[in-house]
């Protein structure tokens, strides 16, 4: 009887020691890096359309949603309209500069041109608020593609994709 009462108690410890260690073990390690630790909130852009101005008038659109991951901590108590703010900077950089060789679409560096709305965002805010830009969707439509596409001609508008990438969902309200 007591060797019987032994093997179950020892049944029970090993039972009991392998549920520790498989829920130990299945749990994921928690990141102690800085990337990890940055509470980003995301900040959804607007489709903005920009003209392309040159040789005196307009010859083009580019078609924009640009969204941007933001440093939540940074931007504690900063009454900033942010979506306006970015809309702004992007159409300054896209109309003042020619960021886009429309003739080498292939040669554009999505990396440079996201790094520069980047520092031009960070130095606009007056601070390091940006961590990420995500650049969903850059293209071009001529004037002549979107007057064709005004007057009701058939099929979808001609456009260059310069840019595309995941598009970012945006959250859910809470109900709150």
């Amino acid at each position: 009887m007591g060797k019987l009462l032994g093997i179950g108690l020892w049944v029970c410890i090993v039972t009991l020691g392998a549920v520790y260690g498989s829920i130990y073990m299945a749990t994921a390690p928690k990141e102690t890096t800085e990337e990890a630790a940055k509470p980003l909130e995301l900040v959804p852009g607007e489709a903005i359309t920009v003209p392309v101005l040159a040789k005196g008038g307009v010859t083009g659109y580019f078609l924009t949603r640009i969204s941007f991951m933001i440093d939540k901590e940074k931007m504690k108590g900063e009454p900033l309209p942010l979506t306006e703010l970015m809309t702004d900077q992007l159409f300054t950089m896209l109309t003042g500069e020619k960021m886009v060789d429309l003739d080498n679409v292939e040669n554009f560096d999505l990396e440079a041109f996201r790094g520069k709305i980047k520092t031009e965002m960070n130095a606009r805010l007056g601070g390091e608020f940006i961590d990420k830009v995500l650049i969903e969707q850059i293209d071009y439509v001529s004037q002549a593609a979107a007057r064709r596409a005004a007057e009701g001609a058939p099929g979808p508008m001609e456009r260059t994709k310069i840019a595309e990438e995941k598009v970012v969902e945006e959250k859910a309200p809470s109900g709150h």
